[in-house]
């Protein structure tokens, strides 16, 4: 495993990346009271809004939605890893799982590895990036995992 250190203010580009580089980053706290604002919002299913009707769940407590850990993901992702100079656009997430419960007092952190980075054969200015992205709580458990592809442009000719 070839481990780098987060890539957080530093710019990035395509040419930045190979297949098998690991970044590890974030520290995002789970609070009651987001599990439950979250679902108020977009998942109004009684485990993610109501803590008492939650202990009657098949979770057995207060948990939240997958859609709340997805949002996580994007936040750690655009504060420590996606660089505006660098990032085009993504077409989209092939996968995600939700493989375990993240629950009120959790602590969020990414492990996201590059499975594949190849430049365009039509448009040489840029490449498509393919990351396999591990979400694990404060114990390591893995709690979701996802396949995202981001498009990034190359670096500038000047220096790099």
């Amino acid at each position: 495993m070839n481990l780098i250190q987060p890539i957080d203010e530093q710019p990035h580009f395509f040419d930045d990346f190979a297949k098998g580089h690991v970044y590890r980053f974030g520290d995002e706290p789970v609070t009651e009271d987001a599990i439950i604002a979250f679902g108020r919002s977009f998942d109004m299913l009684p485990f993610h809004v109501d803590a008492e009707a939650a202990k009657r769940s098949v979770f057995g407590g207060l948990v939240a939605s997958g859609w709340h850990t997805s949002a996580l993901m994007m936040r750690m992702l655009v504060r420590h890893f996606l660089s505006p100079e660098g990032v085009l656009a993504s077409p989209g997430i092939d996968t995600i799982r939700w493989t375990a419960s993240v629950r009120p007092d959790d602590r969020l952190s990414m492990k996201l590895t590059i499975a594949k980075a190849e430049k365009s054969a039509s448009k040489p200015d840029r490449g498509r990036v393919l990351f396999d992205i591990e979400i694990l709580n404060q114990d390591q458990a893995i709690v979701m995992t996802a396949t995202a592809i981001t498009i990034y442009r190359t670096a500038p000719s000047s220096g790099r």
